[in-house]
């Protein structure tokens, strides 16, 4: 499987962020945060690991010392 194609499921998602559920789609409806897919006819909701590791990526890099 190609890693930057690789699919993460919301839990998942909580502990490589360690953001809750409803943090998650606070920022998602924000806009500030990767967005959501849904798959196999909108039963099973997914993220793409590569945009959250570089969404992890990019708070680390802005964060205040």
């Amino acid at each position: 499987m190609n890693y930057d194609h690789q699919l993460l499921r919301r839990k998942q998602v909580e502990e490589l962020t360690t953001l809750s559920r409803s943090t998650i789609y606070r920022l998602m409806d924000k806009g500030e945060f990767p967005k959501s897919k849904a798959i196999l006819g909108g039963n099973i909701v997914i993220w793409v690991r590569k945009e959250i590791e570089d969404w992890i990526k990019d708070q680390v890099d802005t964060a205040v010392a």
